[in-house]
């Protein structure tokens, strides 16, 4: 049987990736997640994660090695067409929670595999609606402060203290998080990985 092997260094895809049951190895990718302009979020972060998955697919397997199947995501938070990626500033983070407030939003997960060294891939984008609720300033600024923002596609967190700005999520939770975890464990049985389960959307 292949190995598994995360493109990510996400401690949030790690934790949904372990509710399948299956062992695997963590390898970050080192791919440039820089978002180009004018181009469609759902071909932006698929583009990423297949990106992810094929640089690190090409570094576990060399001569010799063990064939893998590798996983690579890329997650975007989407207001009026725009992509809104990971802030880079503590004054990004402020703006990009401003203009998510009291607004409906969704929040585009790309799901890739690369296997090593058949070269078979696969990929799924899973779209969820997320709904904020008015919020204020100050309640932006005390979010800033637990630094929870930082790294955090469209700056929060669903599933920590950002839960709290939320008013509610359509659609799969997980892939808010940064995972779907249901067509991840569909992808994955696809390549012949013995998935146990996948509670949870």
């Amino acid at each position: 049987m292949s190995r598994l092997v995360l493109a990510s260094a996400s401690p949030r895809r790690r934790a949904l990736l372990a509710r399948l049951g299956l062992p695997f190895e963590v390898i970050p990718s080192t791919v440039d997640e820089t978002l180009p302009a004018g181009v469609p979020a759902a071909t932006v972060a698929l583009r990423l994660a297949l990106a992810k998955a094929r640089e690190v697919a090409a570094r576990v397997h060399p001569p010799g090695g063990y064939p893998a199947v590798v996983l690579g995501a890329d997650t975007l938070v989407v207001l009026d067409g725009r992509s809104l990626g990971k802030p880079a500033s503590r004054e990004e983070g402020r703006a990009m929670l401003a203009a998510l407030r009291g607004r409906a939003h969704e929040v585009v997960t790309a799901v890739a595999l690369a296997e090593a060294p058949a070269g078979r891939e696969a990929t799924e984008v899973v779209v969820s609606r997320v709904v904020m609720r008015p919020y204020t300033d100050a309640e932006i600024e005390a979010y800033l402060w637990t630094g929870e923002p930082d790294g955090k596609a469209g700056a929060y967190a669903v599933q920590g203290e950002g839960g709290r700005l939320v008013v509610h999520v359509e659609g799969c939770y997980t892939n808010v998080v940064g995972l779907p975890v249901k067509t991840t464990a569909r992808l994955l049985r696809s390549f012949g990985l013995p998935v146990v389960h996948s509670e949870g959307g």
